[in-house]
């Protein structure tokens, strides 16, 4: 096993996936590091690498998320900011995707915390087995557990019939 490859072919898309869980950055990067530092120091027997990474980044993320948001909110005072890497929009459209992002950010924050895995780790490309074994559930459910979520989504981002009047 070569670590440096495996975190080559894994980071980004890790790093990717935690920052969408958790809306934080610094809390991606800590998790991800410490999903490569496990897999050094105690490898999974099994061939599932990938969702095995992905496993235990999320758990070390829900291990930690409470103290390290409320200490986050202490120092920086923007816990909800989402880290972008694009050009820098104009004022108008920055204050539009701003809002947007909230909204996205706000609803996926209300699907229950398996909820929000499954579907982001779909949106990173995994197959149902992958998430199946990453989330501990059987891959029947996982189809149920991702239409249930896209439904709550769905709802909670649907403009009601006051926002467009």
């Amino acid at each position: 096993m070569n670590v440096t490859q495996l975190f080559q072919e894994h980071y980004d898309a890790l790093f990717r996936y935690l920052v969408r869980l958790t809306g934080d950055a610094d809390l991606a990067a800590d998790a991800a590091q410490e999903a490569f530092v496990r897999l050094v120091e105690r490898p999974p027997q099994d061939r599932h690498l990938r969702a095995w990474l992905f496993a235990v980044a999320t758990n070390v993320v829900r291990d930690t998320a409470r103290a390290r948001a409320r200490w986050l909110k202490l120092l920086t005072g923007a816990p909800d900011r989402a880290p972008v890497g694009d050009q820098p929009e104009l004022p108008d459209a920055a204050a539009e995707s701003g809002e947007r992002r909230k909204l996205v950010r706000a609803a996926l924050d209300r699907l229950s915390w398996k909820e929000r895995t499954v579907l982001l780790m779909r949106e990173e490309g995994f197959a149902h087995h992958e998430i199946a074994a990453a989330v501990g559930t059987t891959t029947g459910s996982v189809g149920t557990m991702l239409a249930r979520a896209l439904n709550k989504l769905s709802n909670e981002l649907a403009p009601t019939s006051e926002s467009l009047r």
